[in-house]
């Protein structure tokens, strides 16, 4: 199990190191290049390199917000349970 372990580490950092770079690039470097430069074929419109994290942090929000607001909900019928129980 720790080989699979250090297997699966190894590529997640794998592939942040590339979708890092890759977003560096796109959003830091490529305004340093001319517009002519072929660089700019590999990359999406700029304005996608702030709405894409925008609507990936709103959505990341969105689910841990759903995630804490069923926790809670749970506890709250668990303890009206318990206090139902008390009362019988």
């Amino acid at each position: 199990m720790g080989t699979s372990d250090k297997a699966l580490g190894g590529v997640m950092l794998l592939a942040a190191s590339v979708v890092f770079t890759y977003y560096t690039t796109w959003a830091i470097l490529l305004p340093f290049f001319d517009s002519s430069s072929q660089i700019h074929n590999f990359f999406p419109a700029r304005e996608w390199a702030v709405r894409l994290p925008a609507f990936i942090l709103v959505l990341g929000l969105s689910v841990i917000g759903g995630f804490i607001g069923k926790t809670i909900a749970k506890e709250n019928k668990k303890k009206a349970e318990k206090a139902r129980l008390r009362t019988a």
